[in-house]
């Protein structure tokens, strides 16, 4: 039988937005996961501005995390997107023009507002995990040589039965699919990545509810077995490299196809090393 050496420079890195990205179409895990320009070694993607305006909340909201609980609201919220604003800004957010960006800009600020009028667990302590400087990960299978990794946006800490209470932030209007494997993988990191138990799970949709709607947490051993078949079957895909689009170009491909023929036009560098491009309409 042969032997796996667990080696994390060598292992099939999967997260919560890559397994989704596969889900969607291997061609499009491949174009942004997998494929690397060969001029500078960098990973790409295409900014929108619903990726831009979900960027600049959740930087608030996470920056809100690392302070004592009494000053998390001592600074208007408005101020402190203004400043993650800035990244995002015209063409590196991917905005057409002024009146669609002051569009996005205004739903944020909305957003932000609605978590100062009700704070509920922003005002309660959270816990960090620590990513010894990237993202937080586990090994999902040592034999495999798989790890899971991801971000999760916030972990409330229950102080009555010493437990956390994963949240997950919503700036887009859609709502999750019941079948998403988003909790399922929230789920194993904070059960494998910090050392207390997971007692809930929910989400806030900040674009219209004032407070979390709380989910149905999986069970354990359910959810592993669900996040590490799909796992697998990307180790597999890459190792056979069959990442292709099952239709042969599709809405989700599509758009980094275009970059690759020439289309798109890199706006900046995002802070995980990928090329952010954006596309003519």
């Amino acid at each position: 039988m042969e032997i796996v050496v667990k080696d994390k420079f060598k292992a099939v890195w999967v997260s919560h937005s890559s397994i989704a990205d596969y889900l969607k179409c291997p061609r499009l895990y491949f174009l942004r996961n997998v494929y690397k320009n060969p001029a500078n070694g960098h990973k790409m993607t295409v900014i929108t501005p619903p990726l831009s305006l979900g960027q600049a909340v959740h930087e608030v909201v996470e920056s809100l995390s690392f302070l004592p609980i009494d000053q998390r609201l001592s600074t208007p919220l408005s101020i402190k997107f203004e400043d993650a604003w800035k990244k995002v800004t015209g063409d590196k957010g991917g905005f057409k023009s002024n009146l669609e960006e002051n569009d996005y800009k205004e739903r944020g600020l909305l957003m932000l507002k609605r978590i100062e009028e009700n704070p509920g667990p922003i005002l309660n302590k959270a816990i960090k995990i620590r990513a010894d400087g990237g993202l937080p990960y586990y090994w999902l299978s040592d034999s495999e040589n798989i790890i899971l990794c991801g971000k999760i946006d916030w972990l409330e800490y229950l102080e009555d039965n010493d437990s956390v209470h994963i949240i997950d932030f919503k700036t887009g209007r859609r709502e999750e699919e019941e079948d998403s494997l988003q909790l399922p993988i929230y789920l194993l990191l904070a059960s494998n990545t910090q050392k207390r138990p997971v007692s809930k799970a929910s989400y806030w949709y900040l674009d219209k509810d004032n407070g979390i709607v709380e989910k149905n947490l999986p069970e354990i051993s359910e959810a592993e077995e669900k996040v590490y078949k799909v796992a697998n079957r990307i180790k597999l895909a890459r190792q056979i490299n069959h990442l292709v689009c099952k239709d042969g170009g599709c809405r989700h491909c599509y758009p980094l196809e275009r970059v690759l023929k020439g289309d798109g036009k890199l706006v900046g560098v995002s802070e995980y090393g990928q090329d952010l491009y954006i596309l003519p309409t």
